[in-house]
């Protein structure tokens, strides 16, 4: 495909007698200085990761799914996977007493445990307490940050973009939020990050190659890296599959484009050989085998799910019916590992039937329908400590209010608001000038989100269009690289560009300082929290 000139602080050669397809290839960034770039994004996320530590361990409970996610991380450290647990194990834990706290028989979890080893991690080096659970989600946001900086410079070619992309990434609301709870879609939108990153990445490392005169390029060394964040990705939640299979088939279309470009005979027949078949086995049969991976514990352990089969104290959501491996005698050795994989599929039979069938006719106060993720339709309450009077806790309301506490999931309106606009100038770029880097905008954010319209007759929540956000927040950064314009571009052109876009910046970070109260559990007043809450469907 061919690419228009770039659109963003990069400086870009002119004038060169180099082939067209050659130059496109080479790197966007080579005029910049790369300690420049990898100093002010490490900066960028020590500044994300000190806002995410900050008083991590409030509230002091269990918020939202935290109940689930944080226990059973704390289970698989001690027994190698989740098992059941008492009544009352929240409050004994909250108290400090982490003695008895599992029954004899196996839980049935509904998720992989990629994301929960790494909360697991957490609780393993601070402890059993709301910051252990924590923190593997602050430090992961945190590092989301980071990559953020560098993809959107690696999209753009600019060490400017790059940076206020990580910047925008840390002052929205959900990624703040989620960066200081113990669930698992930071850690799926950071792996998802991760994977297409490295898709680009391949992109240009595979054009630099053909324009060096290459035509066999069987292994692709970033390819691999995406199969591997892909596998983490999809052994944290199976969302993850629909971005994976959007980039594999857009790493496809990119190497056919390529070979096109470059003039190579038989462009398709090769990109189908030499391309599709290494790729799909970079990035998908990877990705399967990270994914298996991540569930040893539970393989390790799959004795004790086919045991409490049999004992009948376990019923599966497929109607209570047994594996076969659960009336099977214990198999030695390698039997004993395809014994173990055969319970894992059944397994996974038993939890899709549960996200496919027992979810549709629940419901939930914070429900909300995909179709207005983007404007920030329904936020989700994790946490609220209402009614405190004047004089109590610090509370200074006039006589006849009072204070409140509270932590919202809420994305901040000013980077999805401005998110969803620069979308429509992505399809427009991507479709009428064929710009690849919109379409990745495009790709990223439609494939982790109009999925999610397939089930809008069950309970979902806003704070799962977090793996949309890097996407959103690129094409963003691309729309103000579109404002700027070229460095070669006449000045006054640029400085109104410049100022509208810096402009934007200010206004997100004054939203930021605005919203942080709500978004952090911290004491205001009843007219404060109304100040802060624009829509009733916010409440």
């Amino acid at each position: 495909m061919t690419a228009p000139p770039t659109v963003s602080l990069s400086r870009t050669a002119v004038g060169s007698e180099v082939p067209p397809a050659v130059e496109r290839a080479r790197p966007r960034w080579r005029g910049e200085d790369p300690v420049i770039g990898w100093a002010g994004a490490l900066v960028v996320a020590g500044l994300a990761f000190f806002l995410r530590w900050w008083h991590l361990g409030t509230p002091h409970q269990f918020s939202f799914d935290e109940t689930y996610y944080a226990k059973d991380a704390w289970s698989m450290l001690g027994n190698g996977y989740v098992r059941e647990y008492v009544e009352d194990a929240d409050k004994s834990i909250l108290n400090g007493q982490l003695g008895g706290l599992w029954e004899s028989g196996p839980s049935m979890i509904v998720h992989p445990e990629a994301g929960k080893w790494l909360i697991a991690l957490g609780e393993k080096a601070f402890g059993m307490d709301p910051f252990g659970w924590r923190i593997a989600a602050a430090v992961v946001g945190s590092l989301m940050v980071l990559v953020m900086c560098r993809f959107v410079r690696r999209v753009t070619g600019s060490t400017a973009l790059g940076l206020v992309g990580g910047l925008l990434l840390s002052l929205d609301g959900l990624h703040l939020v989620l960066s200081r709870l113990a669930l698992l879609d930071i850690f799926l939108a950071f792996f998802i990050l991760c994977g297409v990153h490295c898709v680009v990445a391949d992109r240009q490392w595979f054009r630099e190659r053909l324009a060096a005169g290459s035509t066999r390029l069987l292994f692709r060394p970033w390819l691999l890296a995406g199969g591997v964040a892909f596998g983490m990705a999809v052994g944290t939640k199976w969302t993850a599959l629909f971005p994976l299979a959007a980039f594999g088939l857009l790493a496809f279309a990119w190497s056919w484009g390529a070979r096109r470009s470059f003039g190579q005979r038989r462009a398709l027949l090769r990109a189908v050989l030499l391309d599709g078949v290494p790729a799909f086995l970079h990035l998908v049969l990877v990705a399967l085998v990270v994914y298996v991976a991540t569930w040893t514990g539970w393989l390790v352990h799959a004795g004790e799910y086919e045991k409490a089969l049999s004992n009948t104290q376990y019923t599966t959501y497929g109607g209570g019916e047994q594996w076969p491996t659960a009336t099977e005698p214990d198999a030695d050795g390698l039997g004993e590992v395809v014994q173990s994989l055969r319970s894992l599929w059944y397994y996974h039979h038993d939890v899709y039937t549960f996200h496919a069938h027992f979810l549709n006719d629940s419901e939930h106060v914070y429900a909300s329908k995909p179709a207005g993720w983007l404007l920030m339709s329904r936020p989700v309450g994790v946490d609220a400590q209402l009614d405190i009077k004047p004089g109590s806790q610090g509370c200074d309301a006039p006589r006849g209010s009072d204070c409140l506490r509270q932590v919202l999931l809420l994305g901040n309106p000013l980077v999805w608001w401005g998110g969803a606009l620069a979308l429509l100038l992505a399809v427009v770029r991507w479709v009428g000038a064929r710009d690849w880097r919109f379409g990745v905008a495009v790709v990223g954010t439609g494939s982790t989100w109009l999925p999610w319209l397939m089930y809008d007759d069950r309970p979902i929540f806003i704070f799962y269009a977090i793996a949309c956000l890097p996407f959103v927040v690129l094409a963003i950064a691309l729309g103000l690289g579109t404002l700027v314009g070229r460095s070669d571009e006449p000045s006054p052109r640029r400085t109104a560009g410049v100022v509208v876009a810096g402009s934007y910046v200010v206004l997100v970070l004054l939203a930021f300082a605005w919203f942080w109260p709500i978004w952090t559990d911290q004491l205001i007043t009843h007219s404060e929290w109304l100040d802060r809450v624009w829509f009733t469907r916010w409440i």
